[in-house]
């Protein structure tokens, strides 16, 4: 309900309800519950609206057509234009690192201001309700050779075209796991690169066994044919059950091997062959992003892809009342998804607060919209999900952890001498995970490693994102002036 920044005599505006992420789910939500008539506040990381999916150029760079980057660009134009027609505040540039439900059941959201959040201005947001649309991150899986440059990752290509206009390579292999290999093989093509193969490491037979799925989702079907059609006049071959199993070059890419994969993901001896390039662009799917969730307490659910994502009612809430979720932190499933459970969400919410019914036609045609393509999606992490065998791609030398720079000898030796059983007896024995990005790079290669479990359990964090310890100090300051003021008494 209201913003107290670190400075005193700041302004205090009421909301009643909160969105953290402007992506698809965000930002539908946020639209549709101003317009129906809750004071919304919209927080994002970014200066520009989009999130992940509709990442675009900034206006310095004069993109003429940014739309031409992007699939489904007229659905965020409508997004953006009612999102500038509403009474919705968007915050840009707001990192939010910590959610706090208060005694009286309405909620805290903890920011910090800039570019990398380094901007040493701490906003608090409070609100009534909480919506989060915090949309997932790349699930890497370490191989020989990948922490060299010119290795990125596979969505971290297409950011880099979408919002820099630039290519990460001239001559790129796209490899790993899941659908988005064809969306940003088929950009970079687009935009000059030479794109000499797409690696897969599962295959598509799943899909063909689900006739019934797929006559259910045909826009899913028409996207795959889209991208493969422009595949096709690239000239770019698709290799399946196949991984890029080392990546060479004296200070940057050079080349890769690709290897034939077995069922269970284990390398086929004597398959590998090496294929000249300048980058690699690898993810092996996305990961729900849900720490701002798990920490107040939010249960969560195994998907079938080997991750875990919210558990939603059938108006998208939360296990915690009074927290809905939208878009990706529920399973990933694309941003006609997300925009679908935003909005539900978004309805459900005002419901809630304005005290009105949540039935009606709108939201039944929005649950079976999200029942249907929340099944695809199920069938599309079932598809792409990894094999127990690809830690066989790991020498001892490779590094898991790269932010502490832990080999995989290192995370056997924990295991195998000192007794290590689980990721956290690992990360505490040699810090793997203990660097900046908190494990999300080397979380599931260090628990495959330690018990071939597949992801890491949950784990609840206090702190979302990096924050200064001046910060956490300005909000007893901000605090003891809100204790101190008129209307606290």
């Amino acid at each position: 309900m209201t913003v107290l920044p670190s400075e005193p005599g700041a302004q205090h505006q009421e909301y009643d309800l909160a969105v953290v992420g402007a992506g698809p789910a965000g930002l539908a939500g946020a639209v549709t519950a101003s317009e129906l008539g809750l004071s919304v506040a919209l927080l994002d990381t970014s200066a520009q609206t989009g999130g992940q999916f509709y990442r675009h150029p900034a206006p310095a760079l004069g993109a003429v057509r940014p739309e031409a980057l992007h699939h489904d660009w007229s659905a965020y134009s409508d997004l953006r234009r009612r999102l500038h027609g509403s009474d919705a505040v968007h915050l840009a540039g707001h990192h939010v690192w910590s959610t706090v439900r208060e005694p009286d059941g309405s909620w805290t959201v903890h920011a910090v201001t800039g570019t990398d959040g380094n901007g040493e201005r701490p906003v608090r947001v409070r609100a009534r309700a909480l919506l989060l649309a915090t949309g997932a991150y790349e699930r890497q899986l370490p191989f020989p050779g990948w922490t060299l440059p010119g290795v990125v990752g596979a969505g971290g290509a297409q950011a880099m075209l979408k919002s820099g206009l630039v290519l990460p390579g001239h001559r790129v292999v796209v490899a790993g796991s899941g659908p988005l290999l064809l969306a940003v093989a088929s950009s970079l093509a687009a935009a000059g690169a030479q794109v000499p193969a797409v690696v897969e490491a599962a295959g598509y037979l799943r899909y063909a066994r689900n006739p019934r799925v797929l006559l259910s989702n045909p826009g899913k079907a028409a996207e795959a044919l889209l991208h493969g059609a422009a595949l096709l006049r690239h000239r770019v071959g698709v290799r399946l059950r196949s991984a890029v199993t080392e990546v060479h070059g004296a200070g940057r890419v050079e080349g890769v091997t690709v290897t034939r994969l077995d069922a269970d993901w284990r390398p086929v001896p004597g398959t590998g062959r090496r294929i000249a390039c300048d980058a690699l662009a690898v993810g092996h799917g996305l990961v729900p992003q849900t720490e701002l969730a798990t920490t107040v307490g939010c249960a969560t659910r195994p998907l079938p892809d080997g991750t875990r994502g919210l558990v939603l009612d059938d108006l998208q809430e939360s296990s915690v009342s009074g927290l809905w979720a939208a878009g990706e932190t529920g399973g990933v499933g694309g941003a006609e998804l997300a925009r679908t459970e935003g909005e539900l969400a978004g309805r459900a919410i005002v419901a809630r607060l304005l005290g009105r019914r949540s039935g009606g036609g709108r939201i039944a045609e929005l649950r079976r919209r999200r029942d249907r393509m929340r099944t695809f999606a199920d069938l599309m992490a079932a598809a792409h999900a990894p094999g127990p065998g690809w830690t066989d791609w790991l020498t001892d030398g490779t590094d898991v952890c790269r932010c502490e720079e832990v080999s995989a000898g290192r995370v056997r030796e924990a295991v195998a001498e000192l007794g290590a059983g689980d990721a956290r007896t690992v990360k505490l024995l040699t810090r793997a995970g203990m660097g900046w990005c908190q494990g999300r790079m080397c979380g599931t290669a260090v628990a495959c490693l330690a018990a071939r479990d597949g992801e890491p359990p949950v784990e609840r964090r206090p702190l979302a994102a990096p924050v200064r310890l001046s910060t956490l100090a300005a909000l007893d300051g901000a605090a003891d002036r809100e204790a101190a003021s008129p209307e606290a008494s």
